[in-house]
Formats: C-alpha cells, sequence, structure tokens
C-alpha cells in the first residue's frame, strides 16, 4: 500500500516544494485522518511502515495509523523516499514559473523524464548537503536538482532492497512518500513509460493498493514479484478530482 502525503502548506500556496520541509495544511490533515478511515474500512493491516524524512510524510503517516488504530505499528524512515529536489525551482509559484519561463519550458521541468530544474548551489541551503538530517549520507549522492530518472534511481533501489525481501516474507507494508517518489515507484512496478509517466498525477491523501504475486519457476521465486492488481481506495469521483487538480497545478 503506498499513500501520498495529504495537502501542504506549500501545495496550498501552489509552491513547488521538492525537499524543502514544509506541515500539513489544515485540507491536508483531514485527508490524512481519511486516509486512515478508508484503510480501516478496508480492513487493512500492516506490518511495518516505510515514510521519507520529511515532515508531511511523517506527519500524514502519524495521523493515517491513528485514525486506522494501528499505532503501535514500527515505522522506519528512509531519505530514498523524498520528494524530487526541485533544485533552483524550490519556493517558486508554479504558475509565475510558467508565466516567466513560458508553458514549455515549465512542463519539461516538472514532467519530462530525464531534465532537471537549474540546481542550487552547495552552499544553498536549499541543499541538503547543510541539513543535519543528511548528515550519515555520502554528501556526493546528495542532489542539487533531480529528474524523475534521478528520483526513479534512488527508489529501484529501496524496492529491491527493502520492500522485495518483506513482501516476499508475507509482510504487509505500508509506504508514505511523495508524487514523485511514488510516481518512480509506479514506473518501476507498472512498466509505464518515460511518455507515460509524464501524465501520472498522484492525489493526495489517497491509499493506492498494490497486491503482488511470485513467480514460482526457480529458487528466486520469493524475490521476484510482480504487480497482480493496483487501485485506489476510495470515492472514484473524488479521486478524479483530486488528480485533475494537481495536473493543473502549474498551468500547463
Amino acid at each position: 500500500m503506498v499513500l501520498r502525503h495529504g495537502q501542504s502548506t506549500w501545495n496550498e500556496l501552489n509552491l513547488f516544494t521538492g525537499w524543502h520541509d514544509v506541515p500539513l495544511s489544515k485540507k491536508g490533515e483531514a485527508e490524512a485522518d481519511a486516509a486512515g478511515r478508508t484503510l480501516r474500512d478496508a480492513g487493512l493491516r500492516f506490518d511495518v511502515v516505510y515514510t521519507s524524512l520529511l515532515a508531511r510524510a511523517i506527519e500524514t503517516n502519524r495521523r493515517a495509523l491513528e485514525s486506522l488504530g494501528q499505532t503501535h505499528l514500527p515505522v522506519e524512515r528512509d531519505w530514498r523516499l523524498n520528494e524530487r529536489h526541485y533544485g533552483a525551482l524550490q519556493g517558486l509559484d508554479k504558475k509565475e514559473t510558467t508565466q516567466r519561463h513560458g508553458a514549455e519550458q515549465t512542463k519539461l521541468w516538472r514532467r519530462s523524464y530525464d531534465v532537471p530544474p537549474p540546481p542550487v548551489d552547495q552552499s544553498s541551503p536549499e541543499h541538503p548537503a547543510n541539513d543535519p538530517r543528511y548528515s550519515h549520507i555520502d554528501p556526493s549522492v546528495l542532489p542539487a536538482t533531480e529528474c524523475l530518472k534521478d528520483v526513479v534511481a534512488r527508489v529501484v533501489p529501496f524496492w529491491q532492497d527493502v520492500l522485495v525481501p518483506l513482501l516476499s516474507d508475507g509482510k504487509n507494508v505500508l509506504v508514505v512518500a511523495h508524487g514523485n517518489s511514488l510516481r518512480a515507484l509506479a514506473m518501476h512496478l507498472e512498466n509505464i513509460t518515460k511518455e507515460e509517466i509524464a501524465e501520472m498525477n498522484i492525489p493526495t491523501g489517497v491509499p493506492r493498493k498494490y497486491e503482488f504475486h511470485s513467480r514460482t519457476d526457480d529458487d528466486r521465486a520469493r524475490h521476484e514479484l510482480r504487480v497482480s492488481s493496483v487501485s485506489y481506495l476510495g470515492d472514484a469521483a473524488a479521486i478524479a478530482a483530486a488528480t485533475n487538480a494537481v495536473a493543473k497545478q502549474a498551468g500547463t
């Protein structure tokens, strides 16, 4: 099960957020609570939870588990689940960026697979090398900017190293993360092309359920997981409206 965090205060202001740490908005808090109730009503139980190192994902998880009635669960945090780093765009208004640079350039920065925005300088407070949360990570792998291809490069190893062994052992796992880290994971799991992923929008606060099956034709079966089904949980009309809202954020 994956869950994008509830609306953040910078989502509400329509700003590029990336690795900048911001809290949930009031709407985001309500979305996190509702996500927990949706999981509860679906009768789902989990063995472990993984979140990013960003407060909006951590708080979404806390509130969702409270509504779900599973606050006892072990929670692990991994920087590889962080949102995409938007470089020099972090903190800028999405529609103003479109007006300034044009719809084509903004869409390229926002949605292309392999074109990152301009980077921040390493001395910038927006560079994660200056954040003590990342002091345990090799500075050479900390991004000054990222495209989706870069996010895929860190999310797929997380999937293989952390999630596959758990799922192969029959564990139920909840991942609470971000729009682009979850798009990267979806791209890998669902065999989405570079062209198709540009049009994928993940709404805030809506649980997305994956079910898997294992290959059984060799001794690596435990590690050969394939998606058997994937679907959002909740009201279909509300989910469609939320997804459409994400698509329109930059006005491109």
